[in-house]
This record gives structure tokens, sequence and C-alpha cells, in this order.
């Protein structure tokens, strides 16, 4: 069966999900096979929207942090690098990055325009984050999105399951236990993001809250290891992303995704559609 084969609903159809407060889903039957797959809603607009909007700003802020990590990383005689590594006291593990990195990318002296950039995007960075916390609570999807008390145990199940060391398919839901563990977590990264980052940017005026994060050089540490905490974030999405496949990326896009089997006890059906076989 093809996707491209299936018809929209009718009007009749149309007026029966806008009446309900749940988007329904729309049954699909093959001829041929007799095959039944559901059409059903995942993602609201704004969900869409707010998501590819975070993406962008998200990629501006860390390139032009890169840029004002470079020219506090340049000279290793003349700045002891206790902010940004890995160490304890006097000693040093690593740090990050090498040389090639800077010089791979075009990274060097490009400091004010690192600042110009973090300084202007990080207001639109922080009105988006805002923007999908109070939809989510007002829309009530944080229900769906925040970790009960079974979520972190499910997290571990599907962690489990996806490095195929065990058989036991995560819950068939919006989101599983991992997800919500995830997504609240940075939610969580993104607003300590913003509070070290205005401890940074003004740590006169905001001394209260630069001393509550233990000084301006513990924020700066702060702010950079939650920064590696989205990259590593972004990188496992990413691959997660891949690895559901098509269905699941398009539900982001269009807002809808394409399932086999039955429909659930709760799923409404406005109709049920013939279409033809591929």
């Amino acid at each position: 069966m093809n996707e491209r084969d299936w018809k929209q609903p009718d009007d009749k159809s149309n007026l029966l999900a806008s009446s309900s407060s749940k988007p329904a889903v729309n049954q699909a039957r093959n001829v041929s096979t007799g095959t039944t797959v559901r059409i059903k809603y995942k993602h609201s607009l704004a969900i869409r929207w707010m998501h590819w909007i975070n993406f962008p700003l998200l990629v501006v802020m860390i390139y032009s942090g890169l840029l004002i990590y470079w020219a506090d990383s340049q000279y290793e005689g003349l700045n002891a690098h206790r902010v940004y590594r890995v160490g304890f006291g006097s000693w040093t593990l690593f740090r990050l990055f090498p040389t090639w990195f800077y010089n791979t990318l075009h990274l060097k002296f490009q400091l004010a325009k690192g600042l110009g950039y973090h300084f202007f995007f990080m207001w639109f960075f922080a009105l988006n984050g805002v923007a999908y916390v109070l939809y989510t609570f007002f829309s009530g999807e944080w229900r769906e999105l925040v970790p009960t008390r079974r979520s972190f145990r499910e997290a571990i199940e599907v962690t489990l399951h996806d490095l195929r060391l065990s058989k036991h398919h995560p819950p068939h839901r919006k989101f599983n236990g991992a997800q919500q563990v995830a997504y609240t977590g940075v939610i969580l990264m993104g607003a300590g993001s913003l509070l070290t980052g205005l401890a940074i940017y003004k740590p006169t005026q905001l001394h209260v809250l630069t001393a509550l994060l233990g000084g301006y050089e513990m924020a700066r540490w702060f702010h950079f290891w939650l920064t590696m905490g989205y990259v590593g974030f972004f990188l496992v999405h990413v691959a997660q992303v891949i690895r559901a496949g098509w269905n699941n990326f398009r539900a982001m896009i269009i807002g809808y995704q394409i399932l086999p089997g039955e429909l659930g006890k709760d799923d409404k059906v406005p109709n049920e559609q013939n279409i033809s076989a591929s």
C-alpha cells in the first residue's frame, strides 16, 4: 500500500474530528489485503513551530559560544584555563578543544562577532523556551511530558532495548519514560543556561544570582558544561530520529504519524475509507 494513495477524510469526518477535544484518528484500509492503518495526530502546530525555531537558534548559540570560548583558550602560556576544563585544583585532565578544531571550523579571532551573536540571539532562544513551557502548561501537554515515578525505571528499560540488550518493547504512547526524562531534562538545562548566561552577562547588576551560582567563574563553568550537555543531547536525539525512521520525523513536520494495527480504545474514528492497493 502506498501512502500517496490515501484519500483525505470527507467534510463529515472533519466536522466530527473538530467537535472532539482530542484530534481524531483516521482509519484507512487496503482493499486487497484488508490491512488497517491509523493516521494519528501527534504534534500540535505550536509544538512543531517552536521545535524548528529552536533548532537554528541553538546552533547559532553554540557556534557563537565557540567563538567566545576560543578567545579564552588560545594562549596556554597566558591563560591558566581554570574554567573550561576537567580537572581538580591546579591539575587538568583535559581541555576542549584541540588547535585543529578551531583551524578546521575557522573559529579563530572572531570574539566580537561571537559576543554580538550570542547577546542578540539569546533573547530569541529565551523567548522561544518560555513560550514552549507556557504552551505545554496551559494546553495540558505537560501531563504527557513530565516524568512520573515509573518513568526512570522505564527509561532504563528503553535504553536497554535500544542497545539490543533487552527484548522488552517500550510502551506505545506519545512519550516513553526515556523521552520524558530526556525532554524534561533538556528544558531544565535551558533554564540553567538562561540563568548562568544572565549571571555572566550582568554579574554586577545580577550579583545575587551570580553569588548563588558560586561566583562568576563557577557560573561560566556551569554555562559551558550545560552547552556540552546540549551537544550530547542533540547527537543522541538525531541518532534516535534516524533509528525511528521517516514516519516519526514526518510527524514533527505535518503533525500526523501513520501507525499499523487496530485502533486503540480512546481513538475516535470519523469514518473508514477504502483505498486502492498500490
